[in-house]
Parts: C-alpha cells; sequence; structure tokens
C-alpha cells in the first residue's frame, strides 16, 4: 500500500528572475608557496562559459564581456572541446591576418577563424595540479607564453575531461598585483615585482 503525500502549494513565476550560479570562492590573498588549487578555476564548481565554433566573433566577445571573463571554451556540435577563444584573440592580430588573407568585413569573422584549436593545446593533468603550488603553474605559463592554462581529468579509459583553468590575470590579483594591462610580459612583470616585495 503506498502512503499518500501531499503536494506542494505552488506560485508563479515573478518577472525578472533570475537562477542561481554555482559560485567558487578562491582565497583573495596567496602566496607562490600556497597549493596551486588555491587558484585554479574549479568546473566542478564553476559553470565554464563556451560558444560554439560556428558563432560570430563580435558575438563571442559581447557574451565575453557579457560575463566578465577573458576566455571561452569553443565547443563542437558534438560537445566536445574544438579549442579555446581569448580575449587576446578578439582584441589582437588575429582578426586583422584573417581579413588579409581572406577579405571580408569584420562581421565575417567567425570563432572558428581566429580561436586556439584542440591540436595546438597544451594541458595540465589534475594529479599534477593537486600537489603542485602556485609558483609552480605561473612558471608553466611563462615557460608556455600563454595566459590561461586548462587541467583535464583522465578517466580509466583515456579520456580527457576538461575540469579546471588557470588565469595569469586572476592569479596576478590574488597575489596583489595591480594588473592595469592584459599583456602577457607586463603581468609576468607585475608578479615578479610582488614577490622582489615579499
Amino acid at each position: 500500500m503506498t502512503k499518500e503525500y501531499a503536494a506542494l502549494k505552488s506560485t508563479p513565476l515573478k518577472t525578472g528572475s533570475g537562477f542561481v550560479r554555482p559560485v567558487q570562492t578562491l582565497p583573495e590573498h596567496v602566496k607562490l608557496a600556497n597549493p596551486a588549487l588555491d587558484v585554479m578555476t574549479d568546473l566542478t564548481k564553476v559553470s565554464v562559459i563556451s560558444v560554439r565554433a560556428k558563432t560570430a566573433m563580435d558575438r563571442a566577445n559581447a557574451k565575453m564581456i557579457r560575463y566578465g571573463v577573458r576566455l571561452l571554451l569553443v565547443l563542437d556540435d558534438n560537445d566536445q572541446v574544438a579549442g579555446l577563444l581569448t580575449a587576446s584573440d578578439v582584441l589582437g592580430e588575429k582578426p586583422m591576418h584573417f581579413l588579409q588573407n581572406m577579405g571580408g568585413t569584420h562581421a565575417d569573422i567567425m570563432v572558428r577563424d581566429i580561436m586556439s584549436t584542440q591540436r595546438e593545446l597544451q594541458v595540465l593533468n589534475i594529479a599534477d595540479v593537486k600537489t603542485a603550488t602556485v609558483g609552480n603553474i605561473v612558471a608553466s605559463l611563462k615557460k608556455s607564453g600563454r595566459q590561461h592554462a586548462l587541467v583535464v581529468a583522465e578517466g580509466a579509459d583515456g579520456k580527457q575531461s576538461v575540469c579546471g583553468l588557470f588565469s595569469l590575470t586572476q592569479i596576478a590579483r590574488q597575489l596583489g598585483a595591480q594588473i592595469q594591462t592584459f599583456e602577457l610580459a607586463r603581468t609576468f612583470a607585475e608578479i615578479e615585482a610582488v614577490i622582489a616585495q615579499s
């Protein structure tokens, strides 16, 4: 015999209602000796902002601005990682090179035309990240000459899943550097200045 359950009272959804987004709280201040996880955006706690490769570059840029991010994960039609699009890709020289080579107008440029493709991406393994320090991550970003690093977890079948990411700008902020620019060399210089004062 089944027990009787009472229905809950429902009310209309109010106009202008939003929804809860996952939030990850990272320490405000870190040192190079802190665990790397203190500066990693954990995608099990924060939703990654993504875009399709066939999206217009201007729409992708507007999405970055709307969400306050400088990186979008580019997904293919099967929701697999096709590449990365950064603010540097959009605001740098890539769009101009594309137009010089292919012709057209700024509005014709698609994400796929300027993104870093999956084949170009190097990733860090979460197992290594869990034992690393903030200093290891800064050194890794400097060695790669990139502003961001993706972190992957590998399943028993060998398939990788992006589970985290590092942003040099975010790390610099947490280290206490005053970031005025998104220029890579300048950001590393700011970090080194903070380290020298420590």
